[in-house]
């Protein structure tokens, strides 16, 4: 309980503030006035400023704060900051798909779960912050999602003679039964560039030879085991076998796409490429033939990548000798060693991460061991198994991949040779390198420390001369059709998981954040230099991508739950004012429902103050909810003047001021400021050496408290305050 105690008169001198020449004021008791009375002395500031109660006592809307949600649940002092002055709050980071979504894709609830159970314990509501956004994203994931498939090349050479496909003659081919059609077509196959086999089924098509197309005569070696793969897709959905004549079971079941299902005669096409694999190795003879038999449905339009249908000997002796032990890394690292890096540098890659196997080595960059001269800082090595020969030629090829954009260098450890700079991306790519030797190479380095990232490195070869089958994988790329369905996939997932996770805790959510360019254009996601968490979804789904957002928001969340659009510099550019409120217009079109807009307001003391009316006043014209949702004013130093915190203050009071003044009192959301003191482990990264906030570095009230107050009140508080001295009992 606080306690008035008199101010002694006898101290009223110390009180009074000396000239600047150090004269001494002569004091004299006005007899017309009587004695002066405590409650007449002058308040300094700071004693103003240490009257006021709690931020959120002056005012009736949702008074919120921006915070850091470690800060929050391992700071007391930060913590009960904001549990005593705020009413909500919004985890500036923690809540954002980046860290919320692993790299397969699952949520990861624990970390927020115990946030919101010590923000209730304190009586304060969470606001959802964000849903979807172009950064603070896992790019990493929602780019692998929609990647190229990557099919590994057949190792070995073709034995298929493919001269009758690709020169369009069908020399040593027969076309057995024509359907409504066999032909070539060019740049129908997985390239723009490439042929493919064009096969139609007739309208009375029934029986799988119907329509049959029969390769030449492929020579074999008895004993061994013949690999047969092609690339298939049709214009509907289809159906297809392969039979031969030169096996002992010319008419073979399969499980076609190893998918665990019943074994079938048939395999399923559709309008997607895949790819169709059998072995077979009982030969009646040193020859065989392959028939694509696809008569079985009527009206079906087939393609076959011409240049992907290969037949491989699996048992062909080894055309290259390998000079690297562990090059596939499907059970283990054994071979290789950080030579520099960080402590979680080398590890060993799961199947899945794999380009082909079961493993592949993983490489990460971090900060502390890259930069763009520094390739050896994170060097990976491994010995030759023998000495290279003086003269001859040697081949380094591996493939490799990145989470995001990366580099890669190799380097050979005794003579020291250097491959160029290569660079890598989340698609495997197959790198080769030639040197000729001097017979002092003792070992090779893969260098990764150009970028920091997190690569993926399989099939290492070190051989002398040509590699035989090193023409590389087969790239599907996925085409924008398929891109969209994935992605808006993903957003489902991710909004419907989310939304309903909290459900019953979070009742407001920022569900589209920043979709504006600054002229008031929508973003469009055509952007060359991403950074690691950037990915916009704009790009794949178009303008209808927030629309999307906001009806899945309402679906799983609650039907009174408040969802908000929130973009930044709507004050400082009233184009893009306008251009988001276009956009909300746009979006309710659409069916789906906005309920209120949210602007940053990311000031300083130059922020034009008539700028800030207009946008109070547009935005108040749309009848929505507006909230004021990250607030600070920078000063641009670390050290601000006396004078530089008035004006911060005065400027704070002003934007409260005319927040309340443009938007209808049923129109007022609240106010969230963004953080809470100029403490420099709240500015790690966001205004760094700066102090934008209402708290000091020593979480001391800034004369910005007052201003805040006075704004929130609509009226000077301190001038209630009397001159007695309050003291604590």
């Amino acid at each position: 309980m606080k306690h008035k105690k008199i101010l002694p008169i006898i101290i009223l001198s110390s009180l009074i503030f000396s000239s600047c020449d150090d004269q001494v004021m002569e004091w004299q008791k006005d007899p017309e006035h009587g004695d002066v009375t405590t409650a007449e002395l002058p308040l300094p500031l700071a004693e103003k400023i240490s009257r006021y109660e709690s931020l959120n006592t002056y005012t009736d809307f949702i008074l919120g704060n921006g915070v850091g949600l470690n800060l929050y649940m391992e700071n007391e002092a930060y913590r009960n900051l904001v549990n005593t002055n705020f009413d909500e709050v919004t985890a500036g980071y923690d809540m954002k798909h980046g860290p919320m979504v692993n790299s397969q894709g699952a949520l990861q609830f624990a970390k927020v779960d115990a946030f919101i159970a010590k923000t209730k314990e304190a009586g304060l509501s969470v606001f959802g912050h964000t849903l979807i956004w172009h950064t603070n994203q896992n790019a990493s994931y929602l780019n692998s999602l929609i990647a190229p498939t990557v099919i590994p090349a057949s190792s070995g050479s073709n034995s298929l003679d493919l001269t009758g496909l690709k020169d369009g003659s069908f020399s040593g081919w027969t076309r057995d039964n024509l359907g409504a059609g066999i032909t070539i077509v060019d740049g129908a196959g997985l390239s723009s560039s490439a042929k493919a086999l064009k096969m139609i089924s007739s309208a009375s098509s029934s029986v799988a030879y119907s329509l049959q197309l029969t390769s030449p005569d492929i020579p074999v070696v008895i004993g061994h085991n013949y690999e047969i793969s092609f690339f298939i897709k049709s214009d509907q959905t289809g159906k297809g076998r392969l039979s031969f004549s030169g096996l002992s079971n010319n008419y073979p079941y399969k499980d076609w796409y190893s998918t665990g299902g019943a074994w079938t005669e048939a395999f399923a096409t559709n309008s997607q490429w895949q790819q169709v694999k059998i072995t077979v190795n009982d030969f009646t003879g040193t020859t065989f033939k392959l028939n694509f038999d696809l008569g079985y449905l009527p009206n079906v339009t087939y393609y076959i990548d011409v240049d992907n249908i290969k037949v491989i000997d699996k048992d062909a002796a080894p055309v290259v000798v390998n000079m690297i032990a562990n090059s596939k890394f499907d059970s283990d690292i054994n071979g290789w060693s950080k030579q520099n890096g960080a402590s979680n540098a080398l590890s060993l890659a799961t199947s899945a991460e794999a380009y082909e196997g079961n493993g592949a080595m993983k490489v990460i960059t971090d900060a502390a061991n890259s930069g763009a001269t520094s390739q050896w800082k994170t060097q990976i090595h491994s010995d030759f198994t023998a000495n290279l020969t003086a003269g001859k030629e040697y081949t380094i090829s591996y493939f490799i991949k990145s989470e995001v954009t990366g580099s890669v260098r190799c380097s050979t450890t005794g003579t020291a040779r250097y491959q160029g700079d290569q660079a890598t991306s989340p698609t495997w790519k197959l790198i080769e390198w030639k040197f000729t030797a001097d017979g002092g190479e003792t070992g090779l380095n893969f260098d990764l420390g150009g970028m920091v990232g997190t690569y993926y490195v399989d099939n290492v070869v070190v051989t002398t001369g040509a590699i035989a089958g090193g023409s590389g994988p087969t790239i599907i790329e996925k085409t924008a059709t398929e891109k969209k369905a994935i992605i808006e996939a993903s957003m489902t997932d991710w909004i419907s998981k989310m939304v309903g996770h909290y459900k019953t805790d979070v009742h407001a959510w920022d569900v589209v954040n920043e979709p504006m360019k600054e002229g008031g254009s929508l973003r469009d996601g055509n952007v060359t230099d991403l950074a690691t968490d950037e990915f916009y979804w704009v790009k794949y789904l178009g303008q209808d991508y927030a629309v999307k957002a906001f009806k899945l928001a309402r679906q799983y969340g609650n039907p009174t739950d408040k969802l908000f659009i929130n973009d930044y510099n709507l004050e400082y550019n009233l184009a893009k004012c306008d251009g988001l409120i276009t956009y909300v217009q746009y979006i309710e079109s659409q069916g789906a429902t906005v309920d209120g807009i949210g602007t940053q307001m990311h000031l300083s003391l130059n922020s034009d103050r008539d700028k800030i009316v207009q946008m109070f006043q547009k935005l108040a014209a749309t009848g929505k909810l507006i909230k004021i949702s990250e607030l600070d004013i920078r000063l641009g130093t670390k050290s601000p003047t006396p004078a530089q915190l008035a004006s911060q203050a005065e400027m704070y009071q002003y934007v409260i001021d005319m927040y309340k003044k443009y938007t209808p009192e049923n129109q007022q959301y609240g106010i969230t400021i963004w953080g809470v003191s100029d403490n420099a482990n709240e500015h790690e990264y966001w205004l760094p050496d700066e102090s934008p906030n209402v708290w000091d570095a020593n979480y001391n009230r800034k004369h910005a408290y007052k201003g805040v107050a006075d704004g929130l009140a609509g009226r000077d508080i301190s001038a209630e305050f009397t001159g007695e001295l309050i003291l604590n009992k």
